[in-house]
């Protein structure tokens, strides 16, 4: 089981959280360092669909982080895992995505994986069991 930058550990809903798979439409590498493994979707191959990310990230009990809303609609009527991290803040700089991402990143590990949906604003995160 995986725990939060502090060392506290991650609330357990019956599965664990192994890691982070990072939706295509993010950057491949990030600046900070979650407290998990973190894959991208380009590491499973070109072009992965929808469908084969949620597959893959089931079977090994991950979290997509994601601004694709597909996924969010998909977990709200399934259970975890995969659980998904839902990214609705909109375009940012490359710099400021990454420091906006590294300051809220431990508030959306400490909701993990109780939550099977965080979503995560400008101004707000927001869960959902």
């Amino acid at each position: 089981m995986g725990g939060t930058p502090d060392g506290k550990p991650l609330p357990s809903s019956g599965a664990d959280v192994k890691g982070f798979l990072l939706d295509e439409n993010l950057p491949l590498r990030l600046e900070f360092s979650p407290s998990l493994p973190v894959l991208h979707a380009t590491d499973l191959g070109p072009c992965p669909s929808d469908s084969g990310l949620w597959r893959h990230a089931k079977e090994h009990e991950l979290v997509i982080v994601t601004k694709d809303a597909d996924f969010s609609d998909r977990i709200l009527v399934s259970a975890p895992p995969p659980w998904i991290v839902h990214l609705r803040f909109g375009n940012m700089r490359r710099q400021d995505f990454h420091q906006f991402l590294a300051a809220v990143w431990p508030q959306v590990e400490s909701l993990l994986p109780r939550s099977k949906l965080v979503c995560v604003y400008r101004d707000r995160i927001e869960s959902f069991a």
